[in-house]
C-alpha cells in the first residue's frame, strides 16, 4: 500500500508530518492562497489518479479531500463520498465568519464556486445525494440550515453501517477531531462529546468492510506543536492504515 503524505495545513508547512511519500515540503509557491492550494491539491490528484487504488492521503487538513476526490474521478471512477468529522465542513465565503478554508470543503466537493479551485484540478461536482457526514456534531447556523434543506445525510458513528451509506465506490475521509479531544490531544478545533478511538476506528471498518473505498483520506489535525507523550496520535493512524492494508491483502 502506497500513502501519499501531504504534509500542510492548508499552505502552512508541518515538518512534523513529512515524511517518505510526501508530495512536497517547504512553502508553497503561488502569488495567492488560491494559487498555492491549487499547485498542491494538483499534485495530490496526479499521484491519487496513478497510485493503485485504494489510494491513501494523509494530511494536516480537510481541504487536501478536494485532490484525492479530482483523482479518483481522473483514475476514471465516480465515487461518494463518507465524511467522519466533528464539523459540517459546509461553509461558505460568504456565511462564514471566520473566512476559514477548511471549513468548505464538503460545499467545494459538491459543486460551490468551482472557478475558485475546483476547475483548476479537473473536480467534477458530487451529487449531495451521494454525501454522507459522520457526526457533524458542531454546526454553526448556516450549515445547520443548509443541511435541514440539502440531500446531504448525517449520521452518528454508532449509525455507520452498510445500510446508511451511499452506492457505488467510496471515498473515506476522517477528520481526526471527529475522535473526542480527551483521547486525542491537541487537535485544532476539538469539540467535546466526539466518539472514542476505538468507536470511530470500528466504524470505519465497517466502511472499509463493504470492499468499496477507493480511497481513505485522513486529516491529521492537530497541532503538531502540541506534544503527544502517549503516542495516542500515531497509533490511531497506525490502526486506519491498517485497515487499508488489510482490506488490500
Amino acid at each position: 500500500m502506497t500513502t501519499i503524505v501531504v504534509p500542510y495545513h492548508l499552505d502552512e508547512y508541518l515538518p512534523g508530518l513529512d515524511g517518505a511519500g510526501s508530495v512536497s515540503s517547504g512553502p508553497l509557491p503561488g502569488a495567492d492562497l488560491w494559487e498555492r492550494l491549487g499547485g498542491l491539491y494538483s499534485t495530490v490528484a496526479s499521484r491519487v489518479a496513478a497510485s493503485p487504488l485504494p489510494a491513501v492521503v494523509v494530511s494536516g487538513d480537510c481541504t487536501v479531500a478536494l485532490g484525492t476526490v479530482a483523482g479518483v474521478q481522473a483514475a476514471g471512477i465516480s465515487p461518494a463520498l463518507v465524511w467522519f468529522d466533528a464539523h459540517g465542513d459546509v461553509q461558505t465565503i460568504e456565511t462564514s465568519h471566520s473566512g476559514y478554508i477548511g471549513g468548505m470543503p464538503v460545499r467545494f466537493l459538491c459543486g460551490y464556486r468551482p472557478d475558485l479551485i475546483s476547475s483548476a484540478l479537473g473536480l467534477s461536482p458530487l451529487p449531495e445525494s451521494s454525501v454522507l457526514l459522520v457526526d457533524a456534531r458542531d454546526l454553526d447556523p448556516p450549515e445547520a440550515s443548509y443541511l435541514s434543506s440539502s440531500a446531504v445525510r448525517v449520521c452518528s458513528v454508532p449509525e455507520v453501517s452498510s445500510s446508511v451509506l451511499p452506492a457505488g465506490p467510496l471515498v473515506l475521509h476522517l477528520d481526526l477531531d471527529v475522535i473526542d479531544g480527551s483521547e486525542l490531544p491537541g487537535l485544532r478545533f476539538a469539540v467535546p462529546g466526539g466518539a472514542s478511538v476505538a468507536d470511530v476506528v470500528a466504524a470505519a471498518r465497517r466502511v472499509v468492510a463493504t470492499g468499496r473505498v477507493v480511497a481513505l483520506d485522513i486529516a491529521c489535525t492537530w497541532d503538531p506543536a502540541i506534544a503527544d507523550p502517549s503516542g495516542a496520535r500515531e497509533r490511531v493512524v497506525a490502526e486506519l492504515l491498517g485497515l487499508m492494508g488489510t482490506a488490500g491483502s
